[in-house]
Protein backbone atom coordinates (compact mmCIF):
# COMPACT_ATOMS: atom_id res chain seq x y z
CA UNK A 1 0.00 0.00 0.00
CA UNK A 2 2.78 2.43 1.16
CA UNK A 3 4.20 1.64 -2.63
CA UNK A 4 1.19 2.35 -4.48
CA UNK A 5 0.63 5.57 -2.33
CA UNK A 6 3.92 7.02 -2.78
CA UNK A 7 3.69 6.51 -6.80
CA UNK A 8 0.31 8.17 -6.94
CA UNK A 9 1.71 10.90 -5.07
CA UNK A 10 4.68 11.02 -7.22
CA UNK A 11 2.30 10.67 -10.34
CA UNK A 12 0.19 13.33 -9.41
CA UNK A 13 3.03 15.82 -8.95
CA UNK A 14 4.91 15.12 -12.10
CA UNK A 15 1.12 16.28 -14.08
CA UNK A 16 1.35 19.02 -11.97
CA UNK A 17 4.24 20.43 -12.32
CA UNK A 18 4.07 19.80 -16.08
CA UNK A 19 0.45 21.88 -16.16
CA UNK A 20 2.14 24.57 -14.58
CA UNK A 21 5.27 24.99 -16.53
CA UNK A 22 3.07 24.90 -19.30
CA UNK A 23 1.00 27.21 -18.20
CA UNK A 24 4.40 29.80 -17.57
CA UNK A 25 5.18 29.10 -21.37
CA UNK A 26 2.29 31.52 -22.15
CA UNK A 27 3.09 33.99 -19.30
CA UNK A 28 4.68 36.42 -21.97
CA UNK A 29 1.36 36.58 -24.15
CA UNK A 30 -0.30 37.99 -20.90
CA UNK A 31 2.12 40.29 -19.93
CA UNK A 32 2.63 42.49 -23.05
CA UNK A 33 3.83 44.63 -23.32
CA UNK A 34 7.10 43.88 -21.16
CA UNK A 35 9.14 42.09 -23.49
CA UNK A 36 10.36 38.04 -23.10
CA UNK A 37 13.43 39.65 -21.24
CA UNK A 38 11.55 41.90 -18.67
CA UNK A 39 9.57 38.88 -18.21
CA UNK A 40 12.25 36.71 -17.55
CA UNK A 41 13.75 39.41 -15.23
CA UNK A 42 10.72 39.29 -13.46
CA UNK A 43 10.50 35.87 -12.90
CA UNK A 44 13.85 35.67 -11.54
CA UNK A 45 12.71 38.14 -8.86
CA UNK A 46 9.61 36.25 -7.99
CA UNK A 47 11.03 33.18 -7.97
CA UNK A 48 13.59 33.95 -5.31
CA UNK A 49 10.57 35.59 -3.50
CA UNK A 50 8.84 32.21 -3.33
CA UNK A 51 11.89 30.08 -2.79
CA UNK A 52 12.65 32.65 0.25
CA UNK A 53 8.93 32.06 1.68
CA UNK A 54 9.47 28.62 0.91
CA UNK A 55 12.33 27.55 2.93
CA UNK A 56 11.39 30.01 5.89
CA UNK A 57 8.21 27.88 5.96
CA UNK A 58 9.48 24.56 5.53
CA UNK A 59 12.49 25.65 8.14
CA UNK A 60 15.28 24.73 5.57
CA UNK A 61 17.62 27.22 6.16
CA UNK A 62 19.97 25.25 8.03
CA UNK A 63 20.18 22.73 5.49
CA UNK A 64 21.20 25.22 3.38
CA UNK A 65 24.18 26.65 5.16
CA UNK A 66 25.64 23.25 6.31
CA UNK A 67 25.69 22.77 2.57
CA UNK A 68 27.71 25.90 2.19
CA UNK A 69 30.02 25.38 4.77
CA UNK A 70 31.15 22.24 3.27
CA UNK A 71 32.44 24.05 0.15
CA UNK A 72 36.17 24.82 1.46
CA UNK A 73 38.38 25.68 -1.99
CA UNK A 74 38.25 28.11 -4.47
CA UNK A 75 37.48 24.99 -6.90
CA UNK A 76 34.84 24.22 -4.83
CA UNK A 77 33.00 27.91 -4.81
CA UNK A 78 33.89 28.20 -8.76
CA UNK A 79 32.26 24.69 -9.85
CA UNK A 80 29.46 26.12 -7.51
CA UNK A 81 28.92 29.19 -9.14
CA UNK A 82 29.63 28.12 -12.39
CA UNK A 83 26.14 26.76 -13.71
CA UNK A 84 24.43 29.93 -12.67
CA UNK A 85 24.71 31.49 -15.98
CA UNK A 86 23.70 28.51 -18.10
CA UNK A 87 20.10 28.46 -15.68
CA UNK A 88 20.05 32.14 -16.42
CA UNK A 89 19.92 31.81 -19.95
CA UNK A 90 17.59 28.65 -20.18
CA UNK A 91 14.90 31.06 -17.62
CA UNK A 92 15.20 33.84 -20.23
CA UNK A 93 14.93 31.92 -23.25
CA UNK A 94 11.73 29.66 -21.54
CA UNK A 95 9.91 33.21 -21.43
CA UNK A 96 11.52 35.10 -24.37
CA UNK A 97 11.15 32.43 -27.41
CA UNK A 98 7.13 31.99 -27.31
CA UNK A 99 6.55 35.47 -27.81
CA UNK A 100 9.14 35.83 -30.57
CA UNK A 101 8.05 32.86 -32.65
CA UNK A 102 10.25 30.04 -31.35
CA UNK A 103 7.78 28.17 -29.11
CA UNK A 104 8.09 24.97 -31.18
CA UNK A 105 11.99 25.22 -31.16
CA UNK A 106 11.87 25.17 -27.01
CA UNK A 107 9.68 22.22 -27.31
CA UNK A 108 11.55 20.11 -29.61
CA UNK A 109 14.57 21.43 -27.68
CA UNK A 110 12.68 19.49 -24.47
CA UNK A 111 11.78 16.27 -26.03
CA UNK A 112 15.81 16.02 -27.09
CA UNK A 113 16.72 16.82 -23.58
CA UNK A 114 16.05 13.06 -21.89
CA UNK A 115 17.61 11.36 -25.04
CA UNK A 116 20.93 14.15 -24.91
CA UNK A 117 21.07 13.17 -21.19
CA UNK A 118 21.49 9.32 -21.79
CA UNK A 119 23.54 9.42 -24.25
CA UNK A 120 26.02 11.51 -22.26
CA UNK A 121 25.64 9.94 -18.86
CA UNK A 122 27.03 6.37 -21.38
CA UNK A 123 29.79 8.05 -22.35
CA UNK A 124 30.78 10.33 -19.45
CA UNK A 125 29.93 8.21 -16.40
CA UNK A 126 29.80 4.65 -18.38
CA UNK A 127 26.18 3.68 -17.68
CA UNK A 128 24.61 0.93 -19.18
CA UNK A 129 22.30 1.96 -21.81
CA UNK A 130 19.65 -0.30 -22.38
CA UNK A 131 18.45 -1.60 -26.22
CA UNK A 132 15.60 0.28 -26.27
CA UNK A 133 16.97 3.16 -25.06
CA UNK A 134 19.76 3.20 -27.49
CA UNK A 135 17.33 2.66 -30.56
CA UNK A 136 15.78 6.04 -29.34
CA UNK A 137 19.24 7.77 -29.33
CA UNK A 138 19.23 6.87 -33.15
CA UNK A 139 15.95 7.44 -34.45
CA UNK A 140 16.37 10.92 -32.56
CA UNK A 141 19.90 11.45 -33.69
CA UNK A 142 18.68 10.50 -37.78
CA UNK A 143 15.69 13.12 -37.54
CA UNK A 144 18.45 15.79 -36.47
CA UNK A 145 21.07 14.28 -39.46
CA UNK A 146 17.98 14.86 -41.87
CA UNK A 147 17.25 18.28 -40.90
CA UNK A 148 20.63 19.17 -41.18
CA UNK A 149 21.97 17.67 -44.53
CA UNK A 150 18.57 18.90 -45.75
CA UNK A 151 18.52 22.99 -44.31
CA UNK A 152 21.83 22.65 -43.33
CA UNK A 153 21.20 23.52 -39.45
CA UNK A 154 19.09 23.26 -36.34
CA UNK A 155 17.54 26.01 -34.64
CA UNK A 156 20.04 27.31 -32.22
CA UNK A 157 16.98 27.65 -29.91
CA UNK A 158 16.32 23.91 -29.91
CA UNK A 159 20.08 23.03 -29.35
CA UNK A 160 20.73 25.47 -26.34
CA UNK A 161 18.11 23.81 -24.50
CA UNK A 162 19.12 20.35 -25.06
CA UNK A 163 23.00 20.67 -25.18
CA UNK A 164 22.64 23.78 -22.43
CA UNK A 165 21.20 21.91 -19.70
CA UNK A 166 23.18 18.78 -19.28
CA UNK A 167 26.54 21.13 -18.42
CA UNK A 168 24.19 22.40 -15.17
CA UNK A 169 23.48 19.08 -14.25
CA UNK A 170 27.16 17.85 -14.62
CA UNK A 171 28.36 20.59 -12.57
CA UNK A 172 25.55 20.23 -10.19
CA UNK A 173 26.33 16.46 -9.63
CA UNK A 174 29.84 17.06 -9.25
CA UNK A 175 30.01 18.30 -5.77
CA UNK A 176 26.29 17.15 -4.99
CA UNK A 177 24.67 20.31 -4.91
CA UNK A 178 21.02 19.65 -3.03
CA UNK A 179 18.43 21.16 -5.29
CA UNK A 180 16.72 23.98 -2.83
CA UNK A 181 20.30 25.16 -1.95
CA UNK A 182 21.26 25.28 -5.77
CA UNK A 183 18.61 27.12 -6.99
CA UNK A 184 18.33 29.34 -4.31
CA UNK A 185 22.11 30.38 -5.47
CA UNK A 186 21.30 30.65 -8.49
CA UNK A 187 18.36 32.84 -7.94
CA UNK A 188 20.26 35.06 -5.99
CA UNK A 189 23.27 35.31 -7.89
CA UNK A 190 20.94 36.09 -10.99
CA UNK A 191 19.47 39.26 -8.75
CA UNK A 192 22.07 41.97 -9.57
CA UNK A 193 21.78 41.63 -12.93
CA UNK A 194 17.92 41.13 -13.63
CA UNK A 195 17.39 44.16 -11.19
CA UNK A 196 19.82 46.48 -13.27
CA UNK A 197 18.48 45.07 -16.55
CA UNK A 198 14.95 46.07 -15.41
CA UNK A 199 16.27 49.67 -14.25
CA UNK A 200 17.72 49.98 -17.41
CA UNK A 201 14.62 48.56 -19.64
CA UNK A 202 12.22 50.58 -17.83
CA UNK A 203 10.74 47.20 -16.72
CA UNK A 204 10.20 48.91 -12.87
CA UNK A 205 8.19 51.74 -14.17
CA UNK A 206 6.02 49.49 -16.58
CA UNK A 207 5.16 46.98 -14.39
CA UNK A 208 3.96 49.36 -11.93
CA UNK A 209 1.66 51.47 -14.14
CA UNK A 210 -0.32 48.61 -15.12
CA UNK A 211 -2.53 47.47 -12.40
CA UNK A 212 -2.83 43.69 -14.17
CA UNK A 213 1.07 42.93 -13.06
CA UNK A 214 0.19 43.50 -9.38
CA UNK A 215 -1.31 39.82 -9.16
CA UNK A 216 0.37 38.62 -12.73
CA UNK A 217 3.85 39.03 -11.26
CA UNK A 218 2.87 37.31 -7.24
CA UNK A 219 1.26 34.36 -9.68
CA UNK A 220 4.24 33.88 -12.38
CA UNK A 221 6.81 33.59 -9.12
CA UNK A 222 4.28 31.24 -6.90
CA UNK A 223 3.71 29.28 -10.28
CA UNK A 224 7.44 28.82 -10.49
CA UNK A 225 8.47 27.94 -6.84
CA UNK A 226 5.40 25.43 -6.76
CA UNK A 227 6.17 23.59 -10.48
CA UNK A 228 10.09 23.40 -8.93
CA UNK A 229 9.18 21.67 -5.49
CA UNK A 230 6.37 19.68 -7.13
CA UNK A 231 9.16 18.42 -9.95
CA UNK A 232 11.56 17.63 -6.77
CA UNK A 233 8.56 16.06 -4.77
CA UNK A 234 7.66 14.09 -8.18
CA UNK A 235 11.86 12.50 -8.36
CA UNK A 236 11.87 11.67 -4.67
CA UNK A 237 9.14 9.66 -4.76
CA UNK A 238 9.12 8.00 -7.98
CA UNK A 239 11.08 5.56 -9.60
CA UNK A 240 13.51 6.80 -12.08
CA UNK A 241 11.68 4.80 -14.99
CA UNK A 242 8.35 6.65 -14.45
CA UNK A 243 9.68 9.29 -13.94
CA UNK A 244 11.14 9.51 -17.00
CA UNK A 245 8.12 8.57 -18.84
CA UNK A 246 6.14 11.37 -17.27
CA UNK A 247 8.91 14.31 -18.30
CA UNK A 248 7.44 14.09 -21.49
CA UNK A 249 3.90 15.34 -20.53
CA UNK A 250 5.47 18.88 -20.06
CA UNK A 251 7.28 19.08 -23.47
CA UNK A 252 4.11 17.57 -25.08
CA UNK A 253 2.15 19.79 -23.49
CA UNK A 254 4.04 23.12 -25.06
CA UNK A 255 4.05 21.63 -28.60
CA UNK A 256 0.04 21.42 -28.35
CA UNK A 257 0.46 24.94 -27.00
CA UNK A 258 2.89 26.25 -29.81
CA UNK A 259 0.31 24.78 -32.29
CA UNK A 260 -2.67 26.24 -30.97
CA UNK A 261 -2.17 29.30 -28.92
CA UNK A 262 0.58 30.36 -30.37
CA UNK A 263 -0.14 29.95 -33.84
CA UNK A 264 3.18 28.07 -35.22
CA UNK A 265 3.10 25.89 -38.31
CA UNK A 266 4.80 22.47 -37.64
CA UNK A 267 7.50 23.66 -40.47
CA UNK A 268 8.52 26.31 -38.22
CA UNK A 269 10.60 24.16 -35.65
CA UNK A 270 11.58 21.20 -38.08
CA UNK A 271 10.38 19.05 -40.81
CA UNK A 272 7.79 16.48 -40.64
CA UNK A 273 10.84 13.38 -41.08
CA UNK A 274 12.10 15.02 -38.42
CA UNK A 275 9.16 15.40 -36.02
CA UNK A 276 8.42 12.00 -37.16
CA UNK A 277 11.88 10.30 -35.90
CA UNK A 278 11.71 12.58 -32.57
CA UNK A 279 7.83 11.15 -31.98
CA UNK A 280 9.14 7.83 -32.51
CA UNK A 281 12.27 7.89 -30.13
CA UNK A 282 9.94 9.63 -27.63
CA UNK A 283 7.61 6.31 -27.61
CA UNK A 284 10.67 3.52 -27.40
CA UNK A 285 11.58 5.75 -24.56
CA UNK A 286 8.20 5.34 -23.04
CA UNK A 287 7.85 1.62 -23.73
CA UNK A 288 11.33 1.36 -22.02
CA UNK A 289 10.31 3.47 -19.00
CA UNK A 290 7.31 1.41 -18.83
CA UNK A 291 9.36 -1.84 -18.96
CA UNK A 292 11.71 -0.72 -16.42
CA UNK A 293 8.78 0.15 -14.16
CA UNK A 294 6.77 -3.51 -14.01
CA UNK A 295 10.11 -5.15 -13.79
CA UNK A 296 10.71 -3.84 -10.79
CA UNK A 297 7.21 -3.49 -9.58
CA UNK A 298 6.87 -7.29 -10.57
CA UNK A 299 10.24 -8.04 -8.40
CA UNK A 300 8.78 -6.07 -5.68
CA UNK A 301 12.13 -4.17 -5.62
CA UNK A 302 10.92 -0.14 -6.58
CA UNK A 303 14.50 1.51 -5.74
CA UNK A 304 13.34 4.46 -7.42
CA UNK A 305 12.38 6.65 -4.55
CA UNK A 306 15.61 8.61 -3.62
CA UNK A 307 17.43 8.42 -6.74
CA UNK A 308 18.14 11.23 -9.19
CA UNK A 309 15.54 12.27 -11.44
CA UNK A 310 16.25 11.47 -15.63
CA UNK A 311 17.55 15.21 -15.69
CA UNK A 312 20.37 14.20 -14.08
CA UNK A 313 23.72 12.26 -13.68
CA UNK A 314 24.40 10.10 -10.74
CA UNK A 315 26.88 11.69 -7.88
CA UNK A 316 29.91 9.75 -7.42
CA UNK A 317 29.78 8.20 -3.92
CA UNK A 318 32.88 9.52 -3.07
CA UNK A 319 32.25 13.22 -3.63
CA UNK A 320 28.61 12.81 -1.72
CA UNK A 321 30.75 11.07 0.89
CA UNK A 322 32.88 14.57 1.31
CA UNK A 323 29.83 16.24 1.57
CA UNK A 324 28.53 14.01 4.35
CA UNK A 325 31.03 14.06 5.95
CA UNK A 326 31.75 18.23 5.96
CA UNK A 327 27.86 18.44 6.85
CA UNK A 328 28.45 16.24 9.92
CA UNK A 329 31.61 18.50 11.04
CA UNK A 330 29.65 21.92 10.45
CA UNK A 331 27.01 20.01 13.05
CA UNK A 332 29.62 18.81 15.58
CA UNK A 333 30.90 22.65 15.25
CA UNK A 334 27.52 24.13 15.87
CA UNK A 335 26.80 21.73 18.81
CA UNK A 336 30.02 22.72 20.47
CA UNK A 337 29.27 26.23 19.67
CA UNK A 338 25.77 25.93 21.28
CA UNK A 339 27.48 24.04 24.53
CA UNK A 340 30.05 26.87 24.92
CA UNK A 341 27.55 29.59 24.63
CA UNK A 342 25.54 27.97 27.76
CA UNK A 343 28.43 27.44 29.84
CA UNK A 344 29.50 31.05 29.47
CA UNK A 345 26.21 32.14 30.52
CA UNK A 346 26.31 29.95 33.54
CA UNK A 347 29.82 31.19 34.56
CA UNK A 348 28.39 34.67 34.05
CA UNK A 349 25.77 34.11 36.66
CA UNK A 350 28.12 32.43 38.91
CA UNK A 351 30.65 35.23 38.64
CA UNK A 352 27.31 37.53 39.35
CA UNK A 353 26.30 35.70 42.26
CA UNK A 354 30.23 35.72 43.92
CA UNK A 355 30.11 39.36 43.33
CA UNK A 356 26.76 39.89 45.49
Amino acid sequence: MLTTNQTFQGTIASISSSVLFSMMFLFGLFMQPLTGTQVASWRVLMMLLSLVLLVSVSKQWQHVFDYLKTLKTAKDWLIFILPTPILGGQIWLFMWAPVNGYGLDVTLGYFLLPLVMIVLGRFFYREPMSLLQGAAALLAAFGIGHDILQYGSVSWVTLFVCLGYPPYYLLRRTIAVPPITGLLSDLTLLTPVVLLMLYTSGGFSMAAQNMKFWYLLPLLGAFSALAMSLTMLASSKLPVSLFGALSYIEPMLLFVLSITVLSQSLDEGGSLFMYGMITAALLVMIVDSAIGYLSRRRSDHLHGYREPQVGGFPPRRRLINRRIDGVLKAHRFRKIRRYQRKMDKIQRKIEQLDAK
